[in-house]
């Protein structure tokens, strides 16, 4: 019951600490860019600002990345303390499996590998999302 009970800790703060890493890939695509932006246009006094703004962009986005980055590799250190590993397991249907396919998965997907595809994944869905169904058309009504 004990041996149960801690699989089941570490199974669920290896879930909590994935979800952590893709919302932390996810915010490199949406919340930092589309956050420093925002912050330059209330700084911002005309529609047509001098360089100012846009290096407070520049570097406000970079340095926002790369601290974003260092947390993202930070959660993959404790995920690997978590599991002991820093790879998702593999599993295949068994319909998909050949004769030959008996002997250890070594393709496996890392982690981070897996956060950053899906954090694409999600950013490409979230813009198609803002862009046919939230965005409205530039269009004047005629």
């Amino acid at each position: 019951m004990e041996a149960t009970m801690r699989i089941w800790g570490r199974n669920a703060a290896a879930t909590a600490v994935f979800f952590a890493m893709l919302l932390a890939a996810f915010s490199l695509w949406t919340l930092i860019p589309l956050g420093w932006v925002y912050i330059a246009s209330k700084l911002a006094k005309s529609q047509f600002p001098s360089i100012g703004p846009y290096m407070i962009v520049i570097v406000g986005i970079i340095v926002t990345v790369l601290i974003d980055a260092w947390i993202i590799g930070r959660l993959n250190d404790l995920y690997v303390r978590v599991t002991g590993s820093n790879r998702l397991v593999q599993s295949r249907p068994g319909w998909l499996k050949s004769m030959r396919d008996a002997g250890p998965v070594h393709n496996a997907v890392t982690v981070v590998e897996a956060v950053m595809m899906s954090s694409v994944m999600l950013a490409a869905l979230a813009l198609m999302v803002w862009f046919f169904v939230l965005a409205g058309s530039p269009l004047p009504n005629q």
